[in-house]
């Protein structure tokens, strides 16, 4: 049996961000030992359902889902093209919530110059999905018991508090302290440029890069591929 496992990110219209998530694909498939393909659920191309068709030789699909929560993309669209595929896949979990993405927000954070008297809103991209947005406060709780401190998170659609919200309730709250955003988000793109225009005094960089892919999400990519083709112990 011959397994691809399909990398599956969101899509973006920036070169940073298509070049920061190529980065981890490609980091991906030096550390593996089966075919990755890339594979996008919006903006991009080819969408999920036809790099699994033109994936020659495959005869079965692992999905990895590049995406920090498991809302409609996971549920719906991955959903639909692993059931419309022509050969056995498996759709894994999204990446989060898990504790070593939270290990990447706190690098970036201290990159910024996080001090432990600032008030830290983490910025979420939001979703209809409530299971979405539980995974984004579970990861904002994973961050205030790593940093000893309270975090607030914000999202940038969809989902409340706004962002801007959050922003503003943490300088009520604390008027002398400096807001810094932790950015919850994979890579450069739409959602980033969003979070670039609140009034925060420090915005921190998404998970990646186009200069940074942090062996952290690798090993998460690559976990949960195992785990989805492991079967049951």
């Amino acid at each position: 049996m011959t397994t691809t496992l399909f990398a599956a990110s969101h899509g973006t219209s920036s070169p940073h961000g298509r070049l920061a998530v190529s980065r981890l694909v490609d980091a991906v498939a030096r550390a593996v030992s089966v075919p990755v393909v890339p594979g996008h659920v919006d903006v991009e191309q080819p969408d999920v359902a036809s790099a699994i068709a033109d994936s020659a030789g495959t005869t079965r699909a692992v999905i990895v889902p590049l995406l920090l929560s498991a809302g409609y993309h996971v549920h719906v669209d991955l959903a639909e093209a692993a059931l419309t595929a022509a050969v056995p896949t498996l759709v894994t979990p999204a990446l989060g919530a898990d504790e070593r993405l939270v290990d990447v927000v706190v690098m970036r954070l201290a990159e910024a110059g996080y001090d432990r008297t600032d008030s830290v809103v983490l910025a979420a991209a939001g979703s209809s999905d409530p299971r979405a947005v539980d995974d984004c406060r579970a990861t904002g709780r994973m961050l205030a018991a790593r940093l000893g401190a309270n975090v607030t998170v914000g999202f940038l659609s969809a989902s409340a508090p706004s962002l801007a919200d959050a922003v503003a309730e943490a300088r009520r709250d604390a008027p002398n302290a400096r807001v810094v955003v932790a950015t919850y988000l994979l890579a450069p793109g739409y959602f980033f440029d969003l979070v670039g225009r609140v009034d925060a005094d420090v915005v921190c960089a998404p998970l990646l890069t186009p200069t940074s892919t942090p062996r952290q999400l690798v090993e998460i990519v690559i976990d949960r591929a195992r785990e989805a083709t492991a079967g049951p112990r």
